[in-house]
């Protein structure tokens, strides 16, 4: 049985976000939902509230963060070629300045495979010489994301590392786990290159009862 918790969700409005908050909901948890967009969730529950806040700025954040037992954030910010991406460090700093301040000191996060910047070496062609330097804006603001929450003493964060996403929801598949930047067979090699969003949003409720991964980033795929 697991228990009830209250949840602060950002990114809630993304592909990701809305499975997680429908699925916490359906798990009995109560859900504070943070966007910019109130319009942009459809979804409605008893045990739903949806704020407006802005997740670069603590103080925009603290005020929703009292009484939670735990931050969870899907939150994503697009490639750019021409500047580099800053969204995940800036919020990211916000977020924790706010958790601070509201006592909260449990930040469950999501980023990506391959966010070292060797680590895809062992991809297949098309991901490593395609895709990854067309998202490596994004990879490299995501591992900064990484070790500025390394350094953090105070805060019991997990960084939770998807491949590629698709966009279905949870299946039932058993989770491949590794502590690194990929999952890898038994030759070392990734194991397969894309997950369900929904299993994403699974295996980040399923840390709520589990300290396996404090303080640690996970990379997971399905069976």
């Amino acid at each position: 049985m697991s228990l009830r918790m209250k949840i602060v969700v950002l990114g809630a409005t993304g592909q990701t976000g809305q499975y997680l908050v429908n699925q916490a909901l359906q798990q009995g948890h109560i859900v504070t939902a943070i966007v910019r967009n109130p319009g942009k969730l459809s979804v409605h529950h008893d045990k739903l509230k949806v704020v407006e806040a802005d997740v670069f700025s603590a103080n925009s954040l603290k005020a929703h963060f009292k009484g939670q037992d735990v931050i969870m954030s899907c939150l994503g910010f697009p490639a750019s070629f021409l500047s580099g991406v800053t969204g995940y460090t800036l919020s990211m700093s916000a977020v924790v300045s706010a958790m601070r301040e509201a006592r909260v000191n449990r930040i469950i996060t999501m980023t990506s495979w391959y966010t070292q910047p060797d680590s895809g070496a062992q991809s297949s062609f098309l991901i490593r010489f395609l895709l990854l330097p067309m998202i490596r804006s994004v990879l490299s603001n995501m591992y900064e994301m990484e070790h500025y929450l390394k350094r953090i003493e105070d805060v019991n964060w997990t960084v939770v590392r998807p491949p590629g996403l698709k966009n279905l929801p949870a299946s039932a598949q058993e989770f491949l786990t590794h502590e690194g930047f990929f999952v890898p067979d038994s030759s070392g090699n990734p194991k397969g290159s894309t997950v369900a969003r929904g299993d994403v949003a699974r295996f980040m409720l399923s840390l709520l009862n589990s300290n396996a991964w404090v303080k640690k980033g996970v990379a997971i795929t399905t069976k």
